[in-house]
């Protein structure tokens, strides 16, 4: 389990810093509430964005994308519902995406940002 949860922050990191190369800002990460966490929020532009992250190290549990099951979006959404009622700031426009990589198949993690995955 700790190592599942060492993966999960290492790509969680890999992915904040992929995100921000590529414009976004990171303004939350690991937000909890009593419905689970939301691994990162980000915002482009006039966007806000719900960020799951799924690490793997093998496809013997299928892609990481296909981790992000109906059930892990309906919680993510009640999670973004809390996130947003708590929030100072309006965003008129949210949306979810996934974050998928793929470590130790070659020199560098592969990484494929899905968005409005949901």
């Amino acid at each position: 389990m700790a190592h599942n949860l060492a993966l999960g922050a290492h790509g969680e990191d890999l992915a904040a810093r992929y995100l921000t190369e590529a414009g976004m800002e990171i303004i939350d990460r690991n937000w909890r509430s009593r419905y689970g966490e939301v691994d990162l929020i980000a915002a482009e532009g006039d966007w806000l964005v719900f960020v799951e992250v799924k690490t793997r190290r093998g496809l013997g549990y299928g892609t990481p994308a296909e981790a992000v099951t109906f059930s892990k979006q309906r919680r993510i959404r009640l999670l973004a519902v809390e996130w947003l009622r708590e929030s100072s700031r309006h965003w008129s426009r949210v949306r979810f995406d996934v974050v998928a990589i793929m470590i130790g198949h070659g020199p560098q993690p592969q990484i494929e940002h899905v968005r409005d995955a949901f």
